[in-house]
Formats: structure tokens, C-alpha cells, sequence
């Protein structure tokens, strides 16, 4: 069933509007003013479409509108204003403050219900482009952990396959040698018998042998353990599906995300880290955590090609930070790329805002690092930046968070039908 907020001051009209949403299958959350309207909103992630009044005490729809704008939701929230006020001049004034439509009252049911169809299949359309963002995204981590899995195999496999022939020479020679034996047995060794022995042993190379063979088996296990290192890394950065909020390592999550995007930043960037070793856990829901940091990283390099091209001559640097500020864990990562011009800076985490080509960018990897760290984990994310020289990203999260903090509150608190 579809949640949607109802904000008005008239209590008739609020009346009517629940009435009529709920009988056409609605579930619907109340408020009696703007300020309540807002708290609502801010608190229920599960909540996407609201009708709200124009004029009400505390703050207005159109207040709240630019309010919701001004959060960077990486999710839309449909807002349908409802006015007495008539004209064109009204209407320009409540779309560019962040309305997605416009109904007068008194309002026809019809109406109504028709422009919420509306909004749903917009949010619908909204929910498709972001999964198939993330499922780019995935595709693209995929692809690059194939890779970075591949080198190890392939020079274990070149190991093996050299393991395989010296171990056939090394056979070819004890052979020989059980000659020699079974003939001291007899009391005799013949001379053409050493001979071949020689000749034996310098095919073989046994001097070699013994150099490589050993070389070979530790190269071999050299790679066998960083392909266990990429899957313990895929494995920590998967986690467990767990959606609630549980003590993490910001550390080693970071570490197992380095490792997995390597194959996405090792060609463009150096990597360099400045962990504080003293770092607490943070409770927080590393699931959705762990899109983050992803995300920033991709950022990064797309700022380093940006400015150095796609295959530059000369890498530039990510470098990723963590220290403690007092209740506060705080993450940097910060990259040599070419910064983000003043003029976009306002809109730098709004969803779908992007300046890349299109094909090459949706847009919503920031806006959803944006709602994961801020919305959800009621943290910061916020960045300094100088054109031609890079950006910084900072992360800020509380160490210690109310475990039910993000989590749908009880409705009843809020609906007067």
C-alpha cells in the first residue's frame, strides 16, 4: 500500500483528503501544519509522495519544498501543492521552488487522484534508473575484481605449468638414478651408465632446477594468497546482508573497499592511506555504508582523468584518512583531479545533477553517499575543493547512534483522520 503525507492547517480539508486517498487504496500520514510536516519527512524514508498546502502556520508548502531541496534526498519525494492561489506567476513559483505539480482547491477528486498516479510513475521511473545505476556500478566492480583475480591466476598457472615439466625432467633423472642403484646391487656400474647420467643431468639443468622449482612454489603461493586476500575483501565489503545498525571497523571496511576497487583506480591514481590506528568502532549499517566510500573513490577518479585523461602519463593520488574528533569519527578522501567549480557547487549532491557525458554518469552516486551518510547514520558529508588542484570529501559520523535512529517511527504519532 502507497504511504503518502496530507499536510493542512483546515482540519475539513484534511478530513476530505485522508477520506479520499484511503478509500483509493491510499495509506495516509497526517499533519496539521508545516513544521510537523516536515519532522515527518525527515524522519520516514518510507513515505515518497505527499500533498500539501500552499499557506500553513510554522512553514508553508513552499518553504518545505525548498527545504526538501535543499537535503539532496537521493530519493525523489513527489510533492503535489495544494492553493486557493490561481496564475501562471504562482504556478512558475511553486514548480521552481521544488513542487513537482500543482493542484487548486477546491480540488476535484479525479484530479487529484490522476496527478498521484502521475507522481507514482515518476518515482517508479526513479527507482528503475537507480537500480540500474547500481547495477552498473556492480558490473563495473565486477569487472575490475575479475581482473585483478586474473594476474595471480594466470602467472600461478604459468607456475604450474612449469612445476609440471621440470617435476617430468626430475623423474626422467631419478630414473637414471634407479639404474645406477640396481646395478650397485649387482656389484657393478658401468661406465656407459654414469655417462648417461651426465648427459642426464645437463638436459635437465638440475642446478636450475633446484633455484626455480623453489621460486615457483613461493611465487605460486605468493598468488594464491592475494586472491584470497580479494575474496576476504569482497566477503567484508559484502558483509552479511545485515540491515541493522552494528559496531564496524571503519578501518577495515575501508581497507576491504581499497582492495576491491583496485582495478578501478590502479592505472589513474596512487593510493595512499592515513588510518589512525586508535580509530573506535562506529555503530552504524555497513551495508549501506559500504556504498559510500565506493563512490567516492569513483569520484576521485573520474576528477584525476578529468585532468590527466584516461590514460595519463602521470598518476595522480587518492589519499583516504581516518581520525577521531572527539564523539565523531571522521573520513577524508581526497584526490589531485580538477576540482568542482564554484557555480556547481550547490548542486554538486543533488540526484541525477552530473557533469559527465551522457552514458558516462547518472549522477547518483553522490546524492546517494549524501542520504546514506546524512539521512541514515544522521552524520555529515561535505567538501572543500580548488579548481586544477582536487577535491576533498569529508565524512563525518557519530561513534555512538541510536540504534533505531533512520528507522520508520510509529505513524499513528502523526495521523488525525
Amino acid at each position: 500500500m502507497t504511504k503518502i503525507l496530507v499536510a493542512d492547517d483546515n482540519q475539513s480539508t484534511r478530513k476530505l483528503l485522508c477520506v479520499t486517498l484511503e478509500k483509493n487504496g491510499y495509506e495516509v500520514v497526517a499533519a496539521e501544519d508545516g513544521i510537523t510536516a516536515w519532522d515527518i519527512l525527515k524522519s520516514r524514508s518510507d513515505i515518497r509522495l505527499a500533498v500539501v498546502d500552499w499557506m500553513m502556520p510554522g512553514m508553508d508548502g513552499i518553504e518545505l519544498c525548498r527545504k526538501l531541496q535543499e537535503e539532496h534526498k537521493s530519493e525523489l519525494i513527489y510533492v503535489i501543492l495544494l492553493t486557493a492561489k490561481e496564475g501562471t506567476k504562482n504556478l512558475i513559483e511553486a514548480l521552481e521552488a521544488g513542487a513537482n505539480d500543482y493542484i487548486s482547491k477546491p480540488f476535484e477528486k479525479e484530479e487529484l487522484l490522476a496527478r498521484l498516479r502521475s507522481g507514482e510513475r515518476i518515482i517508479k521511473l526513479q527507482q528503475q534508473l537507480t537500480q540500474l545505476q547500481k547495477l552498473e556500478s556492480i558490473g563495473q566492480l565486477a569487472s575490475g575484481i575479475a581482473h585483478e583475480i586474473n594476474t595471480p591466476i594466470q602467472y600461478i598457472g604459468d607456475n604450474i605449468n612449469f612445476l609440471q615439466e621440470s617435476f617430468q625432467d626430475i623423474y626422467r633423472l631419478l630414473g637414471a638414478y634407479e639404474q645406477v642403484r640396481e646395478q650397485a646391487e649387482k656389484g657393478t656400474v658401468g661406465a656407459e651408465l654414469l655417462s648417461k647420467i651426465q648427459d642426464t643431468m645437463k638436459e635437465v639443468d638440475i642446478e636450475y632446477l633446484s633455484e626455480e622449482v623453489p621460486r615457483a612454489l613461493k611465487d605460486s603461493l605468493k598468488g594464491v594468497n592475494v586472491v584470497a586476500r580479494i575474496v576476504q575483501a569482497m566477503k567484508e565489503f559484502a558483509h552479511h546482508g545485515k540491515q541493522e545498525k552494528t559496531a564496524a571497523d571503519i578501518n577495515q571496511t575501508i581497507e576491504s573497499t581499497i582492495t576491491v576497487t583496485r582495478g578501478r583506480w590502479k592505472y589513474v591514481a596512487e593510493m595512499e592511506t592515513d588510518f589512525d590506528p586508535e580509530l573506535p568502532l562506529v555503530i552504524c549499517r555497513i551495508d549501506e555504508f559500504n556504498q559510500v566510500i565506493p563512490n567516492l573513490i569513483v569520484n576521485a577518479i573520474d576528477a584525476i582523468k578529468e585532468k590527466n585523461g584516461e590514460v595519463p602519463e602521470v598518476k595522480g593520488t587518492i589519499t583516504i584518512s581516518t581520525r577521531r574528533d572527539g564523539d565523531w569519527v571522521e573520513i577524508r578522501v581526497a584526490d589531485t583531479g580538477s576540482g568542482i567549480p564554484e557555480k556547481i557547487h550547490a548542486r554538486i549532491l543533488d540526484p541525477f545533477f552530473t557533469t559527465k557525458e551522457v552514458g558516462k554518469g547518472s549522477g547518483q552516486g553522490l546524492a546517494i553517499s549524501y542520504a546514506v551518510v546524512v539521512d541514515k547514520h544522521g552524520g555529515t558529508l561535505t567538501f572543500e575543493t580548488e579548481v586544477g588542484k582536487g577535491t576533498t570529501f569529508i565524512v563525518r559520523l557519530p561513534i555512538e547512534q541510536d540504534v533505531s535512529s533512520g528507522d520508520v517511527q510509529d505513524e499513528e504519532a502523526y495521523c488525525n483522520c
